[in-house]
């Protein structure tokens, strides 16, 4: 069996050494990046299994370089942001990264994460639904178009949002406990933080809700999860 290369795109020589260290005894072929041109770069050759991508980088961001390697490839991408971090890992989700980690994390969270998101081809992290338009008051989803309108107005909607919306607008009126919403938009062998789901229903409601922080549309119900109100206006 091959072992998967894994392509560390760091620039704290600390986490690079512990990095090398800890993922070469997890079985990874590891190579390493400590720039954002040089990942680029990288990539190309080295043709990785899983990326895991720091965002402040020199030369080009964390969030650039996933910009352009989502361009042309399906390939996982974990990012790693400082603690805290909440507006660069909205982002870097948002750009395609398939989960985060933030900094300091454990070698064997970290490997878990890795072997997680390189289990999940492209094909199996869509939601299987209806592709039937489904319209909820002033929403309308179109799953053939990947178009979501609201009141006849276009919403841009990354895959993982357009999913979750999705699932949601299917069971409209519905309580969606968390964990099923995770099983269904990210795989049921997922082990990253469920704070990546709730980073998404808050994207989702700046961009649905007249007032963001009282939502009509996608309500939270305690312990539970989320529902997607039936009466909406």
């Amino acid at each position: 069996m091959t072992s998967p290369k894994v392509l560390v795109v760091e620039d704290e020589p600390g986490f690079i050494d512990a990095l090398q260290i800890g993922l070469t005894r997890e079985g990874f072929i590891v190579h390493v990046a400590t720039d954002g041109v040089t990942a680029l770069e990288m990539f190309e050759s080295v043709q990785p299994d899983v990326i895991l991508l720091d965002v402040m980088l020199p030369k080009a961001s964390g969030i650039d370089v996933c910009r352009q390697i989502r361009m042309r490839s399906s390939v996982p991408i974990i990012m790693v942001t400082a603690k805290g971090g909440e507006i660069d890992t909205v982002v870097g989700l948002e750009v395609g990264a398939d989960d985060y980690v933030t900094k300091p994390y454990r070698i064997r969270e970290l490997v878990a994460r890795m072997r997680a998101v390189m289990r999940r081809k492209p094909s199996e992290r869509s939601v299987d639904l209806s592709s039937e338009a489904i319209e909820v008051g002033p929403v309308v989803l179109n799953p053939v178009e990947h178009l979501v309108t609201l009141r006849g107005e276009p919403v841009a909607m990354p895959l993982k949002e357009f999913e979750l919306l999705h699932l949601l607008l299917a069971n409209a009126g519905r309580v969606l406990p968390r964990d099923l919403l995770i099983d269904r938009v990210w795989g049921n062998d997922y082990v990253g933080d469920t704070k990546t789901l709730d980073v998404h229903i808050k994207r989702l409601r700046s961009k649905l809700e007249s007032d963001p922080g009282t939502p009509q549309m996608i309500v939270t119900i305690r312990g539970l999860g989320y529902k997607f109100e039936r009466s909406t206006s």
